[in-house]
C-alpha cells in the first residue's frame, strides 16, 4: 500500500518492506478446482506466507502484513502461536466472522473459514475431496497441532454473519462477537473496553490485530470485493485505532502487539485509491499518529 512505510515510521523504531509472497496474478474463475474453492493454489500460498512469517518473528520483529483476503491468516496467525508460549488472542476487526467449516460454508470459498483453521475445528460431516483438504490444510498450517482456542478471539464490527457462523460463536459463553448493533447502541469505546476485558479475562498476554477493509462503510472503503452496508465510518475507525494504541503502549500494558493484518484491499475495484489510503491512515493511527498529541496527553494526565 502506498506511502505506508512513509506514514508509519515517525511512530516505531525501524520499519522496512519485507518484500513480496510471491502469488498468482488471478485465478482460473472457469475452474475452482473439486472441492475446496482453488485449494491447491491457496495452500501453496499459505505454505510460503507461514515461512515467511515465522521466519519474520523469529528475528524478533513485529510483521505487518498487507494485501490478499483473510484466507492468509491461516498462515500468519499459526506462525505467531508457534513464536512464544504466552496465550495469543485475536482481535478480529471485520464484517464477516469468517468461521465457517467445509460443513456450513455457503460459498466454500476458503477466506471464509480463516478462523475455523486457525481454531482447528473438525471438517464436520463433509464429503470427500472436502475432508481430505481439510485435514492437509490443519496439518500444513499447524504441523504441532498448536491452534488458536476460539475464546482467545474477540470479533468487533460483525454484520454478515452466516447462520452456521453464528452458531458456532455461540456455542461458548465466552467467546466474544460484538456485533455493529452494539456498536452503534454503546460505542466504540464501550465496546472495546469490553473487547480488552475479555482478553484480561483469557489470560492473553500477546494480541495478533485483523483488519478487514470491509468493517468499513462502502461510502468510505468501496475498495474491497465484500462490501457491506452500515459499517464503520471514518472517525468510528479511528477511535478503535487510538484507543487500542493507548491500550498497546500504557506503561503497565496487558498485553503486546505481536502482528497486523490489514486484508482484502482490492484497487480494482478501487475509486481514487481511498481504501488504501484509509486503512494505511488506519495502521498509523493504531501505532500512535493523533490529531493533537500534546494535548491529549495533557488531557489525559489532568483527568485520568
Amino acid at each position: 500500500m502506498a506511502g505506508i512505510v512513509e506514514q508509519t515510521q515517525p511512530f516505531v523504531h525501524d520499519v522496512f518492506d519485507g518484500g513480496d509472497v510471491e502469488a498468482l496474478q488471478s485465478l482460473p474463475t472457469a475452474d475452482r478446482g473439486p472441492g475446496l474453492g482453488y485449494f491447491e493454489e491457496v495452500l501453496a500460498n499459505l505454505v510460503e506466507v507461514r515461512q515467511t512469517v515465522a521466519s519474520a518473528m523469529g528475528s524478533k520483529s513485529i510483521p505487518m502484513i498487507l494485501g490478499g483476503d483473510h484466507s492468509i491468516e491461516m498462515a500468519t496467525i499459526p506462525a505467531a502461536i508457534e513464536s512464544g508460549d504466552s496465550p495469543l488472542g485475536v482481535l478480529w476487526i471485520d464484517a464477516h466472522a469468517d468461521f465457517n467449516t467445509p460443513d456450513t460454508s455457503p460459498s466454500g470459498n476458503l477466506h471464509g473459514m480463516a478462523l475455523a483453521a486457525v481454531c482447528g475445528l473438525p471438517c464436520g460431516p463433509c464429503e470427500e475431496p472436502k475432508e481430505e483438504q481439510w485435514a492437509r490444510l490443519l496439518n500444513a498450517i499447524a504441523p504441532n497441532n498448536r491452534f488458536l482456542s476460539p475464546e482467545s478471539i474477540v470479533w468487533f464490527g460483525l454484520r454478515d454473519v452466516d447462520a452456521g457462523e453464528a452458531k458456532k460463536i455461540g456455542q461458548g459463553s465466552a467467546r466474544q462477537g460484538i456485533s455493529m448493533h452494539e456498536i452503534d447502541r454503546y460505542g466504540i469505546p464501550a465496546m472495546l473496553e469490553q473487547a480488552i476485558e475479555h482478553f484480561r479475562l483469557a489470560g492473553i498476554e500477546r494480541l495478533w490485530v485483523s483488519f478487514d477493509a470491509d468493517v468499513l462503510d462502502p461510502l468510505i472503503a468501496p475498495g474491497t470485493g465484500t462490501r457491506v452496508r452500515g459499517g464503520i465510518n471514518y472517525r468510528e475507525a479511528h477511535l478503535l485505532a487510538e484507543l487500542l494504541h493507548e491500550v498497546l503502549s500504557a506503561q503497565k500494558a496487558q498485553f503486546e502487539l505481536v502482528g497486523l493484518k490489514i486484508a482484502e484491499v482490492n484497487p480494482i475495484l478501487d475509486h481514487q485509491n481511498a481504501t488504501a489510503n484509509m486503512c494505511v491512515e488506519w495502521v498509523a493511527s493504531l501505532l500512535g499518529k493523533r490529531i493533537l498529541p500534546r494535548w491529549a496527553n495533557s488531557l489525559r494526565e489532568t483527568y485520568v
